[in-house]
């Protein structure tokens, strides 16, 4: 846990990247490359994880009239996903430029079908459940799916997805 929540090994000796200064050389790091000192990964990811909730959820409201709700869910579920990879890898991660962009959104996949697979089955039980559910009542059993998958989504971005390397 402590791995998760921690801050950047640089922080720790004094060297948080606050000087523009990679902290190796002494020579200055561009700006937005390199990793997010952890104490701001996440403020950061939950911004744009309640972002991408809105938006995933305004999807899933938009086709929902038109498509059944295990469509509308993966539909748009997909295109929130991609957009929440690459909002991270840029703003929660500090990784610029397309090298290793495929790879962090295949690897990104994995906690897209994380979440597909609580959401889908939230929507599943409530089908069986409340067969005739308002729209209100899917979106909350999202909302909740939707909590659980964004801790499992922190945790593979952290320690998997954008770790150092």
């Amino acid at each position: 846990m402590n791995e998760i929540l921690s801050t950047d090994r640089d922080e720790h000796d004094g060297r948080d990247g606050r000087d523009g200064r990679d902290g190796r050389d002494g020579t200055a790091a561009p700006a937005g490359d390199g990793p997010r000192p952890g104490r701001r990964q996440l403020p950061s990811f939950l911004v744009i994880g309640v972002l991408s909730t809105l938006f995933y959820l305004a999807l899933f409201v938009a086709l929902r009239p038109v498509t059944s709700s295990q469509v509308a869910n993966l539909l748009a579920l997909a295109v929130s996903a991609v957009a929440n990879t690459a909002a991270n890898r840029r703003f929660t991660f500090g990784i610029t430029g397309s090298d290793g962009a495929v790879r962090h959104q295949l690897q990104g996949a994995v906690a897209f079908l994380i979440g597909l697979g609580l959401s889908s089955g939230a929507l599943a039980l409530l089908g069986a459940a409340v067969p005739h559910a308002s729209r209100a009542v899917e979106v909350t059993g999202l909302v909740v799916a939707n909590g659980l998958a964004t801790v499992a989504r922190f945790v593979l971005l952290k320690l998997w997805v954008f770790r150092k390397r």
